[in-house]
């Protein structure tokens, strides 16, 4: 899958910036934005909501992907998902996420930036080795 350009990602992390301002999470106070391109050249943001129920917690990168099935994308693809935490060190998307970014982005870049300097790029291969989804199940 090809990269986004410059202005694409700029767009992205401004997107994953502002949604995570958005963050409902009055419980761990850990607010994470996270905004994705598809291969129809929409962005999606979204940001976590907590629960009191801890479980049903939803994260940053699974509200973006919803966000984008419910506004209609219905052959989703992933092409980049740029997830940021107002932190010094950038956070990786959890097990979850990556599961659900693999049903839609096998092949999706993934950025994971912070308000400090450092960054986390990588794939989606690379986050979550041995994968399975929707054509393993054909």
């Amino acid at each position: 899958m090809k990269s986004p350009t410059p202005a694409q990602l700029r767009k992205l992390k401004t997107a994953a910036k502002t949604a995570a301002g958005r963050a409902y999470a009055p419980y761990s106070k850990f607010t994470v934005g996270a905004a994705i391109l598809t291969s129809s050249g929409n962005i999606y943001s979204g940001c976590n909501v907590e629960n009191a129920s801890y479980g049903l917690t939803n994260c940053a990168e699974r509200t973006a992907i919803f966000n984008a099935v419910a506004a209609g994308e219905k052959k989703l693809r992933l092409q980049c998902v740029v997830v940021y935490t107002p932190t010094d060190m950038p956070t990786a998307p959890c097990g979850a996420c990556r599961q659900v970014i693999n049903e839609f982005g096998p092949d999706a870049r993934v950025l994971s930036i912070c308000r400090g300097q450092g960054q986390i790029a990588s794939s989606t291969r690379e986050l979550l080795p041995g994968a399975f989804g929707p054509a393993d199940l054909a």
